[in-house]
């Protein structure tokens, strides 16, 4: 009889994971509609539920820098049918936020990475007289310039605050309830500046609404030839390249279930025409596919990275 047992707990594992999906999968991504995760994570879902027979839905809870959403997941059942898609400052809010009511480590299951960022670009609104960043950190001198970002305490407010240290300037930090209103108030001339993404500014920097002064990352952006890097825009030893697209399950999600997930996006990720789709609507961005245990070190990293940095610039919010 023993044998036998051990037999049917052997094959448990594989029969779950055989019998897994058996309904809708929703992924919430706790950011309004119109970012750069929102619009990664969706040509990704269709690919995931053509491979995996059923419907995967995405669902916009935002609000809190992406707190609301990242909870409502927290407190979903662990059954690998409720994910949650974010962004680093998925991390981030764990030194930022002291009464946060979940635990970014203990409370998910990292499931992948999904996109790696290669740097962030400094914009200015076109108005602007600032034509070079140099130029811009001159103009900082004799005028009060503002810049815009997604909320307190995500990786863009601390690349523009490092951004400050760096090169000795003021700029004004305003706050904004999401990706799509940070840029939008920029393009409006509300705030003058901001550092983003690539894939949500670059169609306003080709259209001349916005103006690139410099890409954060270690190496020129191929999609902006003619940008120059932070270093070769005259602010050295400035690189900042840490954010990244993440997919994670409740904790206490079966390791199989898990296991299951990480392959169909390692799968998906690996199609060229879904690759080519995340690299147009997510420039600056490379597809990633880590496994569950990579992306869990690579998570622990950034938590106690930038915990020191939102202490040393003593960032907070309550």
């Amino acid at each position: 009889m023993a044998l036998v047992w051990t037999a049917f707990v052997t094959v448990m594992p594989a029969a779950a994971q055989q019998g897994y999906p058996k309904q809708q999968i929703k992924i919430v991504v706790p950011f309004e509609p119109g970012g750069t995760l929102d619009v990664a994570v969706r040509p990704l879902a269709a690919v995931l539920g053509a491979q995996l027979g059923q419907n995967v839905i995405v669902e916009n809870r935002g609000g809190a820098n992406g707190i609301i959403g990242t909870e409502y997941v927290a407190r979903s059942a662990p059954g690998g049918y409720t994910l949650l898609a974010v962004t680093a400052s998925f991390a981030l809010n764990a030194g930022m936020y002291r009464n946060l009511r979940y635990d970014v480590i203990k409370d998910f299951a990292p499931i992948s990475g999904l996109m790696q960022g290669a740097g962030f670009v400094v914009i200015v609104n076109a108005d602007v007289p600032a034509k070079t960043l140099k130029e811009l950190i001159a103009l900082d001198k004799t005028q009060k310039l503002a810049y815009s970002s997604p909320g307190v305490g995500n990786t863009i407010h601390i690349a523009s605050e490092l951004f400050n240290q760096r090169a000795g300037t003021h700029f004004l930090h305003v706050p904004y309830k999401g990706s799509a209103p940070s840029l939008n108030a920029v393009i409006a001339g509300d705030a003058q500046l901001a550092i983003m993404p690539p894939g949500i500014v670059m169609p306003f920097i080709r259209s001349g609404k916005l103006r690139a002064l410099a890409f954060t990352g270690s190496k020129r952006l191929p999609d902006l030839p003619d940008v120059p890097t932070m270093a070769e825009a005259g602010v050295p030893d400035f690189v900042f390249q840490g954010t990244w697209m993440g997919l994670f399950a409740p904790a206490g999600t079966p390791p199989e279930v898990t296991e299951r997930l990480h392959a169909e996006v390692k799968k998906a990720l690996q199609q060229p025409a879904l690759s080519q789709t995340l690299v147009n609507v997510a420039a600056g961005y490379i597809p990633d596919g880590s496994s569950p245990q990579e992306f869990s070190t690579q998570v622990k990293d950034d938590v106690a990275r930038y915990g020191e940095i939102l202490r040393k610039f003593n960032i907070h919010a309550e």
